[in-house]
């Protein structure tokens, strides 16, 4: 292809593996890329504890607006496109894992994470609040957040003001029973501030709900 000056491109792959698979890293795909002349990429190799790999590799800079299943180790450059991110992982997200997500992602709208393992251990209606509170993220375009499939202390640190402002926030996607108890049956005080914008809650199923989530929730619409 004699004309062709930029390929850019993003390759996402997901595998099973066994132990007589040779693990490759960071460095073999990124010498892969190098020995053909093709310096300008960043990847991504992850192993995880099922038997399944996750590899992303990608040309720099990075010029697409969706981003998937990327977990505690992603590369330090910056992602001004991306608008969409899926997060999952079996290790917990630290707070300091949001920090970098806030910076490197400055035009996300739709967040998705998936994580079922609380940094903290066990949960308790404190948790999140012990978070060093110098550290406070701000998502300024944050319009979406999915949160159906995580550990309650995500929800909370989403929720509470002193952790996190996202001033565009208008939907969350939660199972019902976990709002509830994070939010201590509606009627928490520290996290009812980043609730009042909230104009749409997608929950698991449709049932009767109590009178308390409407008052928590001012700005629901039908």
């Amino acid at each position: 292809m004699p004309r062709l000056h930029t390929f850019s491109f993003y390759i996402g792959t997901e595998i099973q593996f066994n132990d007589s698979v040779h693990h490759l890293f960071d460095n073999d795909i990124q010498q892969t890329f190098t020995s053909i002349g093709y310096n300008q990429i960043a990847c991504s190799v992850n192993y995880c504890r099922n038997y399944r790999a996750m590899c992303h590799v990608f040309s720099l800079p990075f010029i697409f607006n969706r981003l998937e299943k990327i977990n505690n180790r992603f590369p330090n450059v910056m992602f001004n496109d991306v608008t969409y991110l899926m997060v999952a992982d079996a290790i917990p997200f630290k707070y300091e894992f949001f920090i970098r997500i806030a910076k490197a992602f400055p035009s996300l709208k739709y967040f998705s994470i998936i994580n079922l393992t609380s940094p903290s251990g066990d949960f308790n209606s404190n948790a999140a609040d012990n978070i060093d509170s110098r550290s406070y993220i701000e998502y300024l375009n944050l319009a979406s957040l999915d949160v159906k499939y995580v550990d309650d202390y995500y929800i909370e640190q989403f929720l509470l003001d002193t952790k996190i402002h996202a001033p565009r926030l208008i939907e969350i996607k939660v199972h019902f029973d976990r709002l509830q108890t994070v939010t201590e049956n509606f009627t928490r005080d520290t996290t009812r501030y980043n609730c009042r914008n909230i104009k749409r809650l997608i929950f698991e199923k449709i049932m009767n709900y109590p009178k308390e989530l409407y008052l928590y929730f001012p700005s629901l619409v039908d």
